[in-house]
């Protein structure tokens, strides 16, 4: 296996930009890092069942991965644009409890982001059965997976903690920036 072909892939796939990070930087924002952290364990859970999932079903799923991902593009871009109008529309300035980022939300959400569906069905079959599609070999892949994921959730939680006061004194550009990033991400799901 190329190693570092392997954590460039996984490190650029989880750590830019995408639904679930633009959340835990909102969700640091507006109800701050312990909420985010819920939906980030939730996420990294989530995470993790869908790239065993994949690892699991990788042949029966050659088969039906063009309907999976039709069908994750229509589900992933219209939650996305739910997310984006969530975004934009300004906040009542009195402070509110933010019931979506939980930890079953953030679970929840790792199997309708489109990013990483498309993900977890690329790098276990690709990076890592090839080499060995031994149990114990896969396992320790979708561990190691898991963990960069998990800290790329970190990072974006850390990311939103130490800038939220800039964040706060300019909401609105930030929600605008944040919402056409969203907005971005989802026109490259049909790209």
């Amino acid at each position: 296996m190329d190693l570092t072909s392997f954590l460039i892939y996984c490190i650029i796939a989880t750590f830019t930009p995408g639904p679930t990070n633009l959340i835990l930087l909102s969700t640091v924002n507006h109800s701050g890092a312990k909420q985010a952290m819920n939906y980030a364990y939730g996420a990294t859970i989530g995470f993790g069942l869908l790239l065993a999932t994949s690892a699991a079903l990788n042949t029966m799923l050659v088969a039906i991965i063009p309907k999976i991902v039709i069908g994750m593009q229509i589900i992933g871009s219209l939650y996305m644009s739910y997310l984006i109008y969530q975004i934009y529309i300004p906040k009542p300035s009195k402070p509110i409890t933010d019931r979506t980022a939980t930890f079953i939300a953030g679970f929840l959400m790792q199997f309708l982001n489109p990013k990483v569906v498309l993900f977890a069905l690329t790098v276990v079959p690709t990076y890592i059965m090839p080499y060995s599609s031994a149990i114990f070999a896969v396992s320790i892949g979708i561990v190691a997976v898991t963990v960069i994921g998990f800290l790329a959730f970190t990072t974006w939680v850390l990311f939103g903690t130490i800038f939220k006061t800039f964040l706060q004194e300019h909401t609105q550009t930030v929600n605008v920036i944040m919402a056409l990033l969203l907005a971005s991400a989802a026109i490259m799901i049909w790209i």
